[in-house]
């Protein structure tokens, strides 16, 4: 689980997101990081245990920086609000599809799969898609899955409004075909992620997760 401290402090640079309170307050952020840390390890440790890919990574190489880069952004605040972990087969900057935890008080969830792929890989799991469209429904569609995430995400920044060129729109699998990013995220409160429950339902919802996460790597690898 992680401490309350660790929360308090991300509420806290939200409140002071400048470089002076940052420095002021380095060490509870520290403190913050590490605890973090601890807490993906030992997600790490028990997801590992039934999936290989993550099984040899450590914490440090999934979680990211809480340095924002704002080079081209209208928001010049240094530091991002939250903390996240992204636990993929090579890393957080593996092209392979993962297992995602965002931290951030009152907006924290759990989840995973492949966010905005580039044009070859996305291009890969669309024709395994179409090549398989059952077996992909069994999973996405399937009352585990659903009970869970309630299917994929289909935020508009996901999907496209009409089939992609090169299959038709009465292709069976035409609706998945849409997506840009096939990810399924589910809430965690912050009750959740400070006591031993949080780790549970992120442990399931892992293993929920994972059938997705193989179809998606097998398209991407062959």
């Amino acid at each position: 689980m992680l401490k309350a401290t660790t929360l308090k402090f991300i509420k806290d640079i939200e409140k002071n997101n400048n470089k002076s309170w940052f420095e002021a307050n380095r060490k509870k952020y520290e403190d913050a990081k590490l605890d973090f840390e601890t807490f993906v390890q030992r997600i790490i440790d028990g997801f590992g245990k039934k999936e290989p890919d993550i099984a040899a990574l450590t914490a440090k190489q999934t979680t990211f920086r809480i340095n924002r880069d704002v080079r081209f952004s209208k928001d010049k605040s240094p530091y991002k609000n939250n903390m996240g972990s992204y636990m993929s087969r090579g890393g957080k900057k593996s092209i392979f599809a993962g297992y995602y935890i965002h931290c951030q008080p009152g907006k924290s969830f759990v989840g995973g799969g492949l966010w905005m792929p580039q044009p070859a890989e996305l291009g890969r799991l669309r024709q395994e898609i179409d090549y398989n469209t059952d077996e992909f429904k069994s999973i996405v569609e399937s009352k585990k899955f659903r009970s869970v995430y309630d299917g994929l995400s289909k935020d508009a920044e996901y999907t496209l409004v009409r089939v992609p060129k090169g299959y038709e729109a009465d292709n069976p699998a035409a609706e998945y075909l849409k997506f840009k990013s096939y990810v399924a995220l589910t809430p965690l409160t912050d009750a959740e992620l400070t006591s031993k429950d949080g780790e549970r339902k992120i442990l399931k919802a892992f293993e929920t997760l994972q059938p997705l996460i193989t179809f998606i790597n097998r398209a991407i690898q062959d």
